[in-house]
């Protein structure tokens, strides 16, 4: 039982952790590691479309070993086509009864495999004023953004730990820090992830697995259908791929995030007193900030 003298004690020593982080803030964020570039083995989840297609594009022109895991063959064959020396393993991440004999036939095909990039998610709107959700894509949302990577991490860790340079990089979202209010469990899972990566990135730290977090803001994929895809207002997908390898390459990834400018102002809004402003701006928008 906690009794009251305990609680205050365990406040304090509470207190003084917190003193002592605060303090320590840019020495941690000085000791980050910096995953390299090139010369890597790269494993891609999602890297069919959107931002998982770009980012192994663009990897692959960078000289590492990229293997991309989706659902749809015909699309990893012609990606791969497309991209000669790139390789490609069919992966529904929902099913979690195969990651076990995935991992087994990826590390033994790839032995040398030091980054696992989770990046496969869905987003769903949901009206929660209607008088029935459909709870089936609610769980299915969760499934595909939070059990699977955690399933894949879980997975995958002991060899990464294993090797001399590796990084598990994990795609979150904006919405993490402020959520659309259209879309209330895809943005919570996001802000799960956020906090997840935080509490793994203190347990791995002093090996040699860096924990990178990728914060997109809005744009262009098919995440949100074709609407997002051709919308003006989002980013264009080569200029977000171009900024975050341009991050990855001068290391500016300070407390383990990788942000693009376009994203700052929704990552930024709770630290400099904007997040009411911020949050009212998002949920004012005609459309799904995904």
């Amino acid at each position: 039982m906690l009794t009251n003298d305990k609680f205050c004690n365990l406040l304090k020593v509470y207190g003084m952790r917190f003193a002592q982080a605060t303090s320590a803030i840019r020495s941690v964020q000085r000791s980050i590691q910096t995953m390299k570039i090139s010369n890597n083995t790269i494993l891609i989840t999602g890297g069919t479309s959107g931002i998982g297609r770009g980012l192994a594009e663009a990897l692959h022109k960078k000289g590492n070993k990229v293997v991309i895991a989706g659902r749809r063959k015909q699309l990893i064959d012609e990606i791969v086509a497309a991209n000669p020396g790139m390789e490609g393993i069919v992966l529904d991440v929902t099913d979690q009864s195969k990651i076990a004999s995935f991992t087994a036939d990826v590390l033994k095909k790839y032995p040398d495999l030091n980054v696992l990039i989770n990046n496969a998610g869905m987003a769903r709107m949901e009206d929660w004023k209607a008088d029935k959700v459909d709870m089936r894509e609610v769980t299915e949302t969760i499934t595909t953004n939070i059990t699977a990577v955690l399933g894949l991490t879980q997975a995958f860790m002991p060899h990464l730990k294993k090797q001399k340079d590796a990084a598990m990089i994990t795609t979150t979202s904006g919405l993490a820090f402020v959520p659309l209010a259209g879309g209330p469990t895809y943005s919570a899972t996001k802000a799960f992830l956020h906090s997840w990566l935080q509490s793994v990135r203190q347990q791995l730290k002093g090996t040699s697995v860096e924990i990178l977090e990728l914060a997109p803001p809005y744009v262009q994929t098919e995440l949100g259908g074709e609407a997002q895809k051709k919308d003006p207002r989002a980013m264009p997908l080569d200029e977000y791929v171009s900024e975050v390898m341009q991050i990855l390459e001068s290391g500016n990834t300070a407390r383990g995030e990788i942000l693009v400018e376009r994203v700052k102002p929704l990552r930024d809004a709770e630290g400099n007193g904007s997040y009411d402003q911020v949050f009212e701006q998002l949920n004012g928008m005609e459309f799904a900030m995904v």
